[in-house]
C-alpha cells in the first residue's frame, strides 16, 4: 500500500502515513513498522501475545496456546518455544525497540485479560532505552492508571475500561497523540464526551 502512495502524484503526505492496527491486525501494525522506516508512526490496539506483549510475561495466553489456536499467524519453527518462552532470543519489547524513533502508541482494555495489559506496559517500558538513545522518552516509570493516558512523549499508552473493542476514548487519544507527534493535518481535538 505504502509503495502505491509513493507512486501517486504528491496526493498524499507520503511523510504522515500511519500504521494502526486492532487485535491480530495490531500485531501486523507493529510488525510492518519494525520492518519500514517510511511509515511515521505505529499504533497497537489490543495485539496481545505475539504482538506488544511480552512472550515471557504470559498470564492468560502463551506461546504454547497461540501456536495451537492460530498457528498460521506464526513460522513452523515457532513451534519449539512453546512452553519454552525462557529458550527465546528475543521478546517483544525488542520488536517495539525496533520502531525508535518514530512515535509509538500501545492500547488496550482492563476486561481484555487475554491481551494482558500489563505484559504490554512493561513491553513498552522496555523498549524506552533505545527511544533514549534517539534523545526521546517513553512513558512513566509508575504503574498505568484504568483511563489516563500518556501521550506526552515519543512512547504513548492508555490502559481504558471495557473489553475487546475499538472505542471512542481509544480514537481520542490516539488523535491527541499524532497531533502532539507530528505536524498533522487534523484540528486539534479539545474535548471529549463519554456516551452514557
Amino acid at each position: 500500500m505504502m509503495d502505491y502512495i509513493e507512486r501517486q502524484d504528491s496526493i498524499y503526505k507520503t511523510d504522515q502515513v500511519i500504521l494502526y492496527g486492532f487485535s491480530r491486525l495490531g500485531k501486523v501494525a507493529l510488525w510492518a513498522g519494525a520492518n519500514d522506516e517510511r511509515f511515521s508512526m505505529v499504533i497497537s490496539n489490543a495485539s496481545g501475545c505475539g504482538g506488544a506483549g511480552l512472550f515471557r510475561h504470559h498470564v492468560y495466553e502463551n506461546i504454547a496456546q497461540i501456536n495451537k489456536r492460530f498457528a498460521y499467524w506464526f513460522t513452523p519453527k515457532f513451534k519449539q518455544y512453546s512452553n519454552n518462552e525462557s529458550s527465546l532470543p528475543v521478546d517483544q519489547h525488542m520488536l517495539l525497540g525496533l520502531i525508535a524513533p518514530r512515535p509509538l502508541y500501545i492500547s488496550n482494555a482492563l476486561n481484555d485479560q487475554y491481551v494482558e495489559p500489563m505484559s504490554e506496559f512493561k513491553a513498552a517500558k522496555l523498549a524506552e532505552p533505545i527511544y533514549k538513545l534517539f534523545g526521546q522518552k517513553g512513558i512513566p516509570d509508575d504503574t498505568p492508571q484504568i483511563e489516563v493516558p500518556y501521550w506526552e512523549n515519543r512512547i504513548g499508552y492508555h490502559i481504558r475500561k471495557g473489553k475487546h473493542d475499538i472505542t471512542d476514548f481509544d480514537w481520542y487519544n490516539y488523535f491527541i497523540f499524532i497531533n502532539k507527534n507530528q505536524q498533522s493535518r487534523y484540528p486539534p481535538i479539545t474535548s471529549y464526551k463519554k456516551k452514557e
